[in-house]
């Protein structure tokens, strides 16, 4: 399993950057739902940061419970964390990657300090005025984009939790959006609810009106 360091983030703190925003995002490949984004700032001139923050990896490698656990830590730890949201209608609208951008931008908004710098994972945003770092798994490799991929992650399960309450019968709760099995099945009953992505494959290729809900 892939650790994080903070060498990057403290490279560029050393370079004069004060503070060094963390960027990533979750939900890009579900079928439905939005994409979340978050914006993560951590204090690189604690000491003890590391160690406090040594089980903080790639959201895609941790638990449910483990990226539960971790996130309040990070919420605690972090001088500032923002998340933004990208509605499916804006996805369906703009394309994913625009939509994934807009959510972004919409995290940075939010911050409560003004980064200097943006650190992401293979994405750079051309409407942010600010020096990028735009690095290969990012998530796996820099603490601050790693914190960024829980806090989107975690954000995005509690929302997909509440919309199976709006939207039964799908799974939301359980497949989160993504394209698994039984998510596919109840497509195929039930069509499409307002919330799903209809212009991803899947959903395109199946020929079905948004299922009026």
């Amino acid at each position: 399993m892939d650790c994080p360091s903070l060498d990057l983030e403290l490279a560029l703190h050393q370079q004069g950057y004060r503070f060094v925003a963390g960027v990533d995002e979750a939900g890009r490949g579900a079928w439905a739902g939005p994409v979340v984004a978050a914006a993560v700032v951590l204090p690189l001139d604690r000491s003890d940061l590391g160690r406090v923050l040594g089980g903080v990896r790639d959201s895609k490698q941790l638990t449910p419970a483990a990226r539960s656990a971790l996130y309040n830590v990070i919420v605690e730890v972090a001088l500032a964390v923002g998340t933004g949201v990208s509605a499916p209608r804006v996805i369906d609208r703009d394309g994913i990657v625009p939509a994934t951008r807009r959510a972004m931008m919409r995290a940075l908004a939010r911050l409560s300090v003004s980064p200097d710098v943006l650190v992401l994972d293979h994405v750079h945003l051309p409407a942010v005025p600010l020096p990028q770092v735009s690095v290969p798994r990012a998530d796996a490799h820099h603490l601050s984009v790693a914190a960024a991929s829980i806090i989107a992650k975690v954000t995005r399960d509690r929302l997909m939790v509440l919309l199976d309450e709006r939207f039964p019968g799908y799974g939301f709760a359980a497949h989160k959006g993504y394209g698994t099995a039984r998510h596919r099945a109840q497509l195929t009953q039930m069509g499409p609810a307002c919330i799903h992505r209809c212009s991803f494959a899947p959903l395109r290729n199946m020929g079905v009106g948004v299922a009026p809900r």
